[in-house]
């Protein structure tokens, strides 16, 4: 084997930022959309191919042997190119004469090809609800990164494009996957810490990029600037409006970190508690600004919601949560969801969980940890859980209910402090009671080309 190639075990321990290699003009292996049997393979789609989107795709899906990844989608020529590339260079130690992967600049050609059988979305988030309610309406079952969208009249869309075409939804939210977390989970359900009267959640806000204005320049010719606008409004073009570490500051395309940090300790809250967070609330709170036209999110934030049962959820960034709601953490992780019963608490992070209660603290600890006393988990099971759901092995691991309620709170939030005001969440209507600009703020318009 020459210095320039790379061997199919050594492709997955190896990181996606290997040799580039020329585009191919692939032909596909032999249809197995009809698979039946539990041995038969499921071809796989991947829709965005950027630094999240490829190392999924390599963690999660390329060890697979249940899979084989026939299409990679994504509007930088680059990206596209690089991981068929990669993808047919793995897949040609067992028939060298395969191209099994094609590159796609546009996820509808991909969408229309009959032999896929699922879809892996990884784009940018102003695109994750259309272009999952796309591939629903394909018959594709969907893997989506998280957060979910920017519109709740998308969000139905979505739910009834799966109802509509009997499509499985998988929601990027790895750590309920892990063992503490999920021991965490048995605890609170079997009462170990009592009924529970509040909740603490914190994810990272601010960080080190240097706030920026947009100084326009042209379009580089192997990127497909429109499309990646999509239903965005368009604005003049610049490397750091399309950036991956910044796009998520415009809230052209996103509400920011409070959404896209906040997902996964949102998303432990609803997934143990969801009977308790399923109705409405009420929210208020205070947030910081990045300070220009296009770094425009909220960068801190300090929000309250009140549920009509009577439980109460502190959400704030984790600058916020290190000056109290942490004070009480051993190991101060940057996001996590403490969860306080009548008896004692239970807080549940990525890398640790922690308890006031010893006997409860020790059973949370007894898990492997890495030289730094951070809890060690397997961040690369997802793909296997997503393929036992589509073959009807377990029941929705992430489903899409559960990550609107997740989703739907962390734009409460963002909406009180833009308005400036208390705002109530109807769960049952969809919509904030009795005020219309808020609910605005809820409701994207799509640009005409891009409408669903």
């Amino acid at each position: 084997m020459g210095k320039n190639e790379i061997s199919r075990r050594d492709f997955v321990r190896r990181s996606a930022t290997g040799i580039i290699g020329t585009a191919l003009l692939p032909t596909v292996l032999t249809s197995c959309s009809n698979w039946k049997g539990a041995n038969e393979r499921i071809n796989f789609g991947h829709i965005g191919v950027g630094a999240r989107g490829g190392l999924e795709l390599i963690s999660y899906f390329l060890p697979l042997a249940e899979v084989m990844n026939i299409a990679v989608c994504d509007v930088f020529k680059d990206r596209r190119e690089y991981f068929a590339n990669k993808i047919n260079k793995y897949y040609s130690e067992e028939n060298p004469k395969s191209l099994v992967c094609v590159a796609y600049q546009d996820m509808d050609e991909l969408l229309q090809r009959k032999d896929i059988d699922a879809v892996h979305i990884t784009t940018p988030d102003h695109w994750h609800i259309l272009a999952a309610i796309k591939a629903a309406r394909a018959g594709k079952h969907i893997m989506l990164a998280k957060p979910l969208g920017l519109s709740y009249p998308q969000n139905l869309l979505l739910t009834k494009a799966l109802k509509d075409n009997n499509v499985k939804f998988h929601y990027g939210t790895q750590q309920r996957s892990f063992e503490h977390m999920l021991q965490g989970y048995q605890m609170i359900r079997d009462g170990l810490i009592g009924e529970i009267e509040r909740v603490d959640v914190w994810a990272p806000g601010k960080n080190d990029l240097p706030s920026t204005v947009c100084k326009e320049v042209p379009v580089p010719v192997d990127f497909d600037y429109d499309r990646w606008i999509g239903p965005a409004p368009m604005r003049p073009y610049c490397p750091d409006r399309v950036a991956n570490q910044s796009s998520v500051y415009n809230n052209d395309y996103s509400i920011g970190l409070m959404g896209s940090e906040g997902s996964s300790p949102l998303d432990i809250l609803v997934w143990i508690l969801k009977d308790k967070v399923s109705g409405n609330y009420v929210c208020d709170g205070t947030g910081r600004y990045w300070p220009t036209e296009l770094y425009n999110n909220i960068l801190s934030w300090d929000v309250n919601y009140k549920y009509v049962n009577g439980l109460e959820v502190h959400f704030a960034s984790s600058d916020i949560a290190i000056e109290g709601m942490l004070h009480h953490r051993a190991k101060k992780e940057g996001n996590g969801t403490t969860f306080y019963g009548k008896k004692g608490w239970i807080s549940l992070s990525g890398s640790s969980a922690q308890s006031n209660i010893p006997e409860i603290n020790t059973k949370l600890n007894n898990f492997p940890k890495d030289n730094r006393g951070w809890i060690k988990s397997e961040n690369n099971t997802m793909g296997k859980r997503f393929i036992s759901v589509i073959r009807g092995e377990e029941a929705e691991l992430c489903p899409l209910d559960e990550a609107i309620i997740s989703d739907t709170i962390s734009h409460m939030g963002d909406i009180a402090i833009r308005m400036g005001r208390k705002v109530t969440w109807d769960s049952k209507a969809g919509e904030i009671v009795g005020d219309p600009d808020a609910n605005k703020l809820y409701s994207r318009e799509m640009r005409a080309n891009y409408v669903i």
